[in-house]
């Protein structure tokens, strides 16, 4: 998944009615709910789902941007939240419709990037390390062990530029969020360097290349490690890396433009009752917002440090939030200069 920010202006389109049954447009990320989830609303509530994916938030945000895309619901990273309120995309949230909001695990009831949830609905959340070959000797325990030379061609990081850059900045011990143009340089100084180590820079393939042995070390997101590990990768460990690392939170928001406001809030509640929302956790193995829903996880899920780290760890941990557009051009010229180098 690539979480960069840009905006571009491409519209979608989508229908409104058949068979005379209301329906309901829903855009999400890929494999982000269970195979029951979309047939158990409709049966419930009598509807149809247009449902469709995405395999990036630029992609999502092309496919909204002009206010009249058809599209009723979508699922956003909380580093989007603030820009699409300022573009006018998204709509309030009425709260008195979510009587299972309180299910909320505490620290999302109150984000950062959305403190009184006006806006979006916490969904699930993840972060970035470093999974790598259980018999590597010393193990990697921070970003700053993935320049040693050992790892030449067998090393993929993010093909995502928030991660990669994130990467080098807190190696650099500066914020992950920077628009510093001297931090930046720096951390592009420092991609540029660890580049002839790497095989690739690439997201969910690497899944399959670290259980075949390939490579021995990658940065992964959270949930991509514990597939990996759950899929045969017996011999993989993850660490969260001593400097610092990213975290993120996808959250479901209802667009301005949706003419079905009160449909899109049932199915808002619904996602957040515990068993939908556990079923849809475990199937990504992604970190759930919910707490009554991460406690009907098997324990092996629940208590997985990958998926839900302890309190000393996550305060080594830093939200993605919104960049100025002056630091975003910075970051985008510098990620061109990183890829095409």
């Amino acid at each position: 998944m690539n979480r960069r920010i840009f905006f571009l202006s491409l519209s979608g389109a989508a229908g409104c009615t058949r068979g005379g049954r209301p329906r309901l447009n829903v855009l999400n990320w890929g494999e982000y709910v269970a195979a029951e989830t979309i047939p158990d609303f409709e049966r419930e509530f009598g509807v149809r789902v247009r449902y469709a994916t995405y395999e990036s938030a630029e992609e999502m945000l092309a496919r909204v941007f002009s206010g009249n895309s058809g599209w009723d619901i979508v699922f956003p990273p909380c580093n989007f939240i603030q820009p699409m309120v300022e573009l006018g995309l998204l709509a309030r949230i009425d709260r008195e419709r979510l009587k299972n909001l309180p299910l909320l695990d505490r620290p999302f009831q109150s984000p950062a990037w959305d403190p009184r949830l006006d806006w979006s609905v916490p969904w699930m959340w993840g972060a970035a390390g470093i999974l790598y070959q259980s018999n590597l000797r010393p193990p990697p325990t921070a970003w700053a062990d993935l320049w040693h030379p050992r790892f030449r061609n067998k090393l993929t990081m993010l093909d995502d530029p928030p991660e990669l850059l994130g990467a080098c900045l807190k190696k650099l011990g500066y914020p992950l969020n920077s628009g510093d143009p001297a931090q930046l340089d720096a951390a592009r100084r420092e991609a540029l360097a660890q580049k002839p180590l790497l095989r690739a820079y690439v997201n969910e393939i690497v899944r399959d290349q670290m259980v075949a042995g390939e490579l021995l070390a990658a940065q992964v997101w959270s949930g991509t490690a514990l597939r990996a590990i759950e899929g045969g990768g017996a011999s993989l460990s993850f660490v969260y890396p001593a400097e610092g690392y990213s975290l993120y939170a996808d959250n479901m928001c209802i667009l301005r433009e949706s003419r079905r406001g009160e449909l899109a809030h049932d199915f808002l509640d619904y996602l957040l009752r515990p068993r939908v929302a556990m079923r849809c956790a475990l199937t990504k193995l992604v970190s759930a917002a919910n707490a009554a829903a991460r406690a009907l996880l098997p324990e092996r899920i629940r208590e997985n440090a990958i998926l839900y780290p302890g309190e000393e760890t996550l305060r080594r941990g830093e939200w993605f939030q919104p960049l100025s557009a002056e630091a975003q051009r910075l970051r985008d010229r510098i990620w061109t200069e990183i890829k095409s180098s």
